[in-house]
């Protein structure tokens, strides 16, 4: 957040900003704030949608235009490229910044499509292990960048040099960290689908937004949403799993399992989450390096042990899949086993050297210990 408020103090009173709809809970504070105390004027939109966009668009009044794709956390697509070529021919002297937290410049850089402005999260991704809090700004103009280089250097608030060695150092896992969590995350999305669940992915063939995110980006990331149809039955399952830690939080290498409603997006008041068609019921996964096998296997149990019988087979990996960056993305072969699950069978554990505790969902992982409250 450190990094959009450095970007959005090249805002002064008066100026009118196009945001999404469907926002990161922090991005939505914030500019809550600058409108309410700093005289900025907000525009929330479905940018999903470029001709609910195109209207807003003004030369002399619209002075930045604030983008995510996918968005935190219902996972539309905005088309990034076609929005910034608009706005630059509307109104010059716009600015386009895009929060590419959730893709990382492995899979999508938005500088390439159009964008002025381009910020990232380097508590995330880039990052990789929840060890630090950073922010890390792009831009392709100049003059942009000595204004925020200003700022950041005035307010002091550049990263330690230990910070940044650990960013650095983080960044050289970053691609394969990413296919892995992003494999995992079409099995797990795929497991949900095929189950009934409405789920949000942009890697399902059915994603709404899948070919102007395939066009965008070479991969579908490894953050998904889906929902139950009941907010009590939803607070079950989060509650119910063991290896899904509970955080608001993404990016990392271990999988967090959260309800932006009552979490990430509790800031929002419930009557305009209504209104942007947020579910309360909605619950996000951020999928990570664990074994997919395991993760699917413990979702399961949590989905059950909330109620909801599951009697169909359940996909299962048999091989390594690796897709290859820069070329179209696809999703890993899913080989569907022969058992089918049964309530009145006795569950045995995957792996009997995993000792799993709860309530307290501590888990213990050989010497190391990760505790999750609940």
């Amino acid at each position: 957040m450190a990094a959009l408020d450095v970007i959005t103090r090249l805002l002064k009173p008066g100026d009118e900003v196009i945001a999404g709809d469907d926002l990161y809970g922090g991005t939505n504070r914030l500019l809550s704030y600058l409108q309410e105390h700093n005289g900025v004027i907000i525009h929330h939109v479905d940018t999903t949608d470029p001709e609910l966009v195109v209207p807003l668009v003004q030369a002399g009044k619209t002075a930045m235009v604030l983008l995510e794709s996918p968005t935190n956390p219902l996972l539309k697509i905005a088309d990034l490229e076609l929005i910034s070529n608009y706005v630059h021919r509307t109104a010059p002297e716009a600015l386009v910044v895009v929060d590419n937290t959730m893709m990382s410049p492995y899979l999508q850089r938005p500088l390439e499509l159009g964008a002025d402005i381009v910020y990232d999260s380097g508590t995330k991704y880039l990052s990789g292990h929840h060890d630090l809090m950073a922010g890390v700004v792009t831009c392709n103009r100049k003059d942009i960048s000595e204004q925020i280089g200003f700022v950041i250097n005035a307010v002091g608030n550049a990263l330690s040099p230990f910070d940044s060695f650990l960013l650095l150092r983080g960044t050289k896992t970053l691609a394969i960290r990413m296919d892995r969590q992003q494999r995992t995350a079409m099995m797990v999305a795929t497991f949900l689908d095929r189950h009934g669940f409405k789920v949000f992915y942009p890697g399902l063939k059915d994603h709404p937004g899948k070919g102007t995110h395939d066009r965008l980006a070479s991969g579908p990331g490894a953050v998904l949403s889906f929902v139950t149809g009941d907010k009590a039955l939803s607070e079950r399952i989060v509650g119910a799993t063991r290896l899904w830690g509970i955080s608001v939080s993404f990016g990392a290498v271990n999988s967090l399992i959260s309800m932006p409603c009552a979490m990430s997006h509790a800031s929002i008041d419930p009557a305009v989450r209504a209104a942007r068609g947020l579910p309360e019921d909605l619950i996000r996964l951020c999928v990570g390096i664990e074994d997919p096998e395991d993760l699917i296997d413990d979702l399961e149990n949590a989905i059950m042990e909330a109620g909801v019988t599951l009697p169909s087979p359940l996909p299962s990996i048999t091989e390594p899949y690796t897709p290859i960056h820069g070329e179209p993305w696809s999703p890993p072969p899913l080989i569907v086993s022969n058992r089918r699950l049964s309530i009145d069978e006795p569950r045995k554990p995957t792996h009997s050297h995993w000792f799993i505790s709860a309530p307290g969902k501590v888990i213990l992982f050989g010497e190391h210990a990760v505790v999750h409250g609940v």
